[in-house]
């Protein structure tokens, strides 16, 4: 039976082709997912542990646990600290580090890098040893600057060049001295570093003779164990916390472990998605296969083969596809996996250097899946195969499928369909995050009681295609009767179209419908013509706010200042704005009193009114950051969203007991309203600042959407993968059923069917099954796109649903492509095919 098998393969090695190259495709997919991801994580652990060859114990301010009303200041590190630590048993040198967000500006003045990767810092001198620098000499005071080799190459600057840099303040403008290299994994990732000396970043960065963190290197035989006992002992007990450069080096690399982990989980959802359409296309290869095998295989059941013989015979042939697609799947793998690090880099993102990762957890992974799949989707075919009786098998008696099986499949379909829509109309009443796991376990029902359904459906909604059809005569008669002759068969196909299309006609429903729901909040809840920010989320110095006041047209402004508050034991955020001019810069529907903020007079979002239990009138003793008092009144409560929330109070009340007073987002809004001229004046009046944004309502709902946006983008390529395994599914279909009617094909021709009439039957065919498939899938991803707008829906109160037509209607005719693309080969080898030759064969 092995030997058999084998043969078999042999014999049929064309007709699987398009099983091999699906399954190849797949794990591909998974195999280039994990040599990709594999490569990136050992590449960025290896670079970030290099960052920490100069430090074997790390000294950091322990961070204080807040008591009763008491907000507590996390200590500084002092320069007396750095003494101790240099003179701790066991310790060779100890440095002082100071760190924070620094913008560089490129020739154009637009910002490097990617604003949270935009970082700088101090340089010691000539004895640091964590910047080696391959040009220049250290700097000295704030009109010199240390820049990175990589942020020099990008941007064309060189050592004397002048460069605009922004901290938190005015943008400065100091010379380039030095050009250094570094190991920093966030230079790594595309950003930039610049280095001041000790005392101008300490100025720089707020933190004026105090340091973030002290780093201390061991004596030559010490080990970090020892350092870190030894620093345990010489340092303030409860005011510091240290840290071996392995235990940094371990962290680092658990955490981009873990967001390497995210995007694999992601990428490796569309291979599975690629491979279950996959199994479509081996199921009705092989169901195809046996059906025109049964005489043999009855054969071998009369001459003594028992039914698991046969079974096994199938499945021995789906091992050796399954395998050899693999292997080929696995060497495309590895290079999809080079290739996506290569486009990274043509790309701009910048990727540390670093072997290709080919782990054998990868090899196993891809050898087992592309074996399992295969033999999976084969054993059912196989099995039925090995059931049929020998006598039945010779007469082909058993060709059609009995009323009982039928009635069975159509009453799980039913059930499964029903269920499914239940859970999921249920989880659309529930609360966003309890309602996921309800709605996923509902589309996955659905989505199995429509593909048991499928052969049901098909002769309806395919009879629905007739009246077209007519037009095409006889070709067309005959393309809708072959198109329902096997439902199931014509399920399969276009089941395989219809996941792709469900997911992509979802994911767009959701997309169109946030973008929307976005740009109704930015208009509905702002007044102001224009929100500014930091390019990295930081927070604005004050100044921000009173420059910006100062330009000529403007007419109100409010800072967004934030700080913690103790209200009845637990800390709160509490937003600092301008009382007076909040009303007019916010468009907030207010649902309880009034929406007025002065003095000790405030007014809080809907969700924290409901946690705290206060309504208008309320009045509660809020402890600020200083330790001081003070009783409140909640004047109203508002409807809060993703721009606005919490407790606003007049910052006149806040700012006084604030150590450090930051904004988070300045308003403002002018007698001209959004123009270009405005703009301009405002980003002048700041210096044209490389790290701060001025942005109008369409500029921050471009920027919230962005991200679904980026994602959507990523989900149609993705799911491409999923379209063209689908695509060779067809084109198998296809090419099988014109082998398996060759007979039928030439009476066809022999009685007056020309080669343009035969090639249009099959082009026909392939596009009722695909436009089948697309209809299918389009109404099953508007379903749940809905579905999962409501969910979102309680957590946004602006939620739209919005049908993109014209997406939808591109859809329909991608599925239509698909079908008149996949029919090209089959259709062509049907018109060649000799009619005599065809008329003769069996």
């Amino acid at each position: 039976m092995f030997r058999t098998a084998l043969r078999t393969v042999v014999a049929h090695k064309a007709r699987l082709l398009m099983t091999v190259l699906a399954v190849m495709l797949g794990v591909a997919f998974v195999s280039g997912t994990l040599v990709f991801t594999n490569t990136l994580s050992d590449a960025f652990q290896k670079s970030s542990a290099k960052g920490f060859d100069q430090v074997d114990v790390a000294v950091t301010a322990s961070v204080p646990q807040d008591e009763g009303n008491r907000i507590k200041k996390t200590p500084d590190l002092t320069p007396g600290l750095l003494d101790k630590s240099a003179k701790a048993p066991g310790a060779a040198s100890a440095v002082g580090v100071v760190s924070g967000f620094t913008a560089i500006a490129d020739k154009d003045g637009k910002l490097i890098g990617g604003g949270f990767q935009s970082q700088g810092g101090n340089y010691w001198g000539a004895e640091d040893t964590r910047y080696p620098l391959v040009d220049g000499h250290a700097p000295r005071g704030t009109g010199e600057v240390l820049i990175d080799s990589e942020t020099a190459r990008r941007a064309g600057y060189k050592v004397g060049d002048t460069v605009r840099i922004s901290v938190d303040g005015p943008v400065l403008t100091p010379k380039i001295t030095g050009i250094f290299t570094t190991d920093d994994g966030n230079v790594a990732a595309g950003g930039s570093l610049a280095l001041f000396d000790t005392a101008s970043a300490q100025k720089l960065f707020g933190k004026p003779g105090t340091y973030d963190e002290i780093d201390v290197t061991a004596e030559a035989g010490t080990s970090q164990a020892a350092l870190k006992a030894g620093l345990d002992q010489a340092l303030p007990k409860g005011l510091t916390e240290t840290t071996t450069g392995e235990q940094l080096a371990a962290a680092q690399a658990e955490a981009i472990s873990s967001q390497m982990s995210g995007l694999k989980q992601g990428l490796l959802v569309f291979a599975g998605i690629a491979l279950f359409v996959g199994t479509f296309i081996i199921a009705n290869t092989f169901t195809m296969l046996v059906a025109q095998r049964t005489k043999e295989l009855a054969l071998l059941r009369a001459v003594g083969a028992s039914r698991r013989q046969v079974t096994r015979s199938v499945l021995v042939e789906a091992f050796v596809v399954g395998a050899v697609a693999a292997v080929a799947g696995l060497v495309a793998g590895i290079g999809i996996g080079a290739g996506l690090r290569s486009l990274m880099g043509s790309l701009g993102a910048t990727v540390p250097d670093g072997p290709l990762v080919i782990s054998p957890g990868t090899i196993g992974s891809a050898l087992a899946v592309g074996v399992l799949i295969t033999m999976l989707a084969a054993w059912l075919p196989g099995r039925r195969a090995a059931k049929i009786p020998p006598v039945a098998a010779m007469s082909s008696v058993h060709a059609r499928a009995t009323t009982k099986s039928l009635v069975l499949r159509n009453t799980l379909g039913a059930l499964f369909s029903a269920a499914g829509v239940a859970v999921v109309l249920a989880a659309t009443s529930m609360d966003g995050s309890d309602g996921q796991a309800p709605m996923g376990l509902g589309a996955v029902l659905l989505i199995t009681g429509v593909f048991i359904l499928t052969p049901l459906l098909s002769r309806p909604l395919i009879a629905a295609a007739a009246p077209v059809l007519r037009v095409f005569g006889v070709s067309g008669k005959l393309a809708r009767q072959n198109s329902v002759r096997n439902p199931r068969r014509t399920a399969a196909t276009a089941s395989a179209l219809m996941i792709g299309l469900t997911l992509i006609t979802g994911m767009t429903v959701m997309a169109g419908s946030l973008q929307k729901s976005i740009d109704k909040m930015a208009a509905s809840a702002i007044r102001a013509d224009y929100v500014v920010s930091m390019a990295n989320g930081n927070e604005l110095s004050p100044d921000v706010e009173k420059k910006l006041k100062a330009v000529d047209g403007v007419t109100a402004t409010s800072p967004l200042r934030n700080a913690p508050g103790r209200i009845d034991g637990s800390t709160e955020s509490l937003t600092g704005v301008n009382g007076r001019a909040i009303g007019e810069l916010t468009d907030l529907k207010v649902d309880d009193g009034s929406f007025k903020v002065s003095g000790s007079q405030v007014v809080v979002d809907g969700d924290t009114a409901k946690y705290r239990g206060w309504k208008a009138g309320s009045d509660f003793t809020v402890y600020y950051e200083d330790g001081r008092k003070q009783r409140m009144s909640v004047a109203g409560v508002y409807e809060g969203n993703d721009m606005l929330s919490g407790i606003l109070l007049d910052s006149t009340v806040l700012t006084p007991h604030q150590t450090d007073p930051a904004d988070m987002r300045v308003m403002v809004k002018t007698a001209d309203g959004a123009t270009d001229a405005v703009k301009d004046r405002l980003e002048k009046a700041l210096g044209s600042n490389p790290a701060v944004k001025v942005q109008d309502k369409k500029d921050v709902s471009n920027e919230i959407a962005q991200m679904f946006t980026l994602m959507l983008n990523m989900v149609y390529g993705l799911l491409a993968m999923a379209v063209i395994v689908a695509v060779l599914g067809v084109i198998n279909t296809l090419a099988m059923s014109v082998f398996e009617r060759s007979q039928e094909i030439g009476m066809l021709r022999a009685i007056g069917l020309d080669r343009k009439g035969t090639k249009r039957m099959v082009r026909l065919e392939s596009l009722v099954i695909s436009l089948f498939g697309g209809v299918l899938g389009i109404g099953l991803g508007v379903f749940f796109g809905w579905a999962a707008g409501e969910l979102l829906g309680t957590k946004m109160a602006t939620y739209e649903l919005v049908l993109p037509w014209a997406r939808l209607s591109v859809f329909l005719l991608l599925a239509a492509t698909v079908g008149v693309l996949a029919a090209l080969w089959p259709a062509r080898r049907a018109a060649r095919l000799n009619m005599l030759t065809a008329i003769r064969s069996e």
